[in-house]
């Protein structure tokens, strides 16, 4: 497992001559590495609508928010493209750091891209993520040449399992139909969901409002980044809200991102939709 958490960038001091010359180094440009992968992925084929039929084995809850999210009678998707203008906080209290974030969705062969860009101490700051089941990797630069964050391995690869989890169920809940989703009725307004994609399986319970709208995703799987580059595991929550129309498909257009820390609730992720794109 790679791990390199940097020192802070406000503590990094470097001359114009060393910023030109390791700006310039290979790799240096994480823009361009994740158009590269995206130019490079391959959606699986696009399947038959879906029907009343195909939602049979699903949860009543499950079944009335794919039906209220517009998927019945439209092919279930393969992809989704999602624009947003995220803020991430780096700790309680701490100020945000707001920019433009894409993030790409496959739903087989299962794979997801991250990409946004801030900045930090007055530094551009480059985010991405690239996900498969075998692996996933998650990086931080500043001024394309300094990593904050290069992480990757197994852990990780369970983490962002989860984090496909809830894209989908977010973005593309038609795909929810597919095998590789297990179910657990609960209640009316809750429903228990397994993912398997290589060799994880992860989990989270499902909350709807009274409408049938996703109003909110818990899971216990996934691990919280630590100072030393390790993961944590611990619950993290999705409250979702602002429900929008994009081609016929209902998507939740406000959300936000919460670790539930023995300490107490830290809000490090605030995400408004700009624009959906399916496949």
């Amino acid at each position: 497992m790679r791990k390199s958490i940097a020192i802070p960038v406000a503590a990094v001091a470097l001359t114009g001559a060393a910023l030109a010359a390791l700006a310039l180094r290979p790799g240096g440009n994480l823009s361009a590495e994740f158009e590269r992968r995206l130019a490079g992925l391959v959606p699986g084929p696009v399947g038959a609508p879906l029907t009343e039929a195909d939602l049979g084995h699903l949860p009543e809850p499950v079944r009335r928010y794919l039906r209220r999210a517009g998927a019945l009678g439209k092919p279930p998707v393969s992809s989704v493209h999602t624009m947003f203008e995220a803020t991430l906080y780096g700790a309680p209290g701490a100020p945000g750091m707001t920019g433009p974030a894409h993030q790409i969705d496959v739903v087989d062969p299962p794979r997801r891209l991250f990409f946004m860009t801030t900045r930090m101490h007055g530094l551009p700051v480059a985010v991405f993520h690239d996900y498969r089941p075998e692996e996933a990797t998650m990086r931080a630069r500043a001024a394309r040449l300094i990593d904050m964050v290069d992480v990757s391995g197994p852990d990780l690869a369970r983490t962002e399992t989860v984090t496909l989890l809830n894209d989908l169920c977010v973005f593309a809940p038609s795909a929810l139909v597919r095998p590789e989703f297990g179910w657990t009725p609960i209640d009316a307004t809750h429903a228990g969901v397994t993912f398997a994609a290589g060799p994880h399986v992860v989990s989270a319970t499902l909350v709807f409002d009274a409408e049938g709208d996703l109003v909110d995703f818990v899971s216990d799987d996934r691990g919280e980044l630590q100072p030393d580059g390790g993961l944590r595991v611990q619950r993290w929550t999705t409250p979702l809200s602002d429900y929008r129309e994009f081609d016929g498909r209902r998507v939740a257009t406000r959300g936000e991102a919460i670790w539930h820390r023995t300490e107490g609730a830290f809000t490090y992720g605030r995400f408004d939709v700009r624009k959906v794109t399916f496949d």
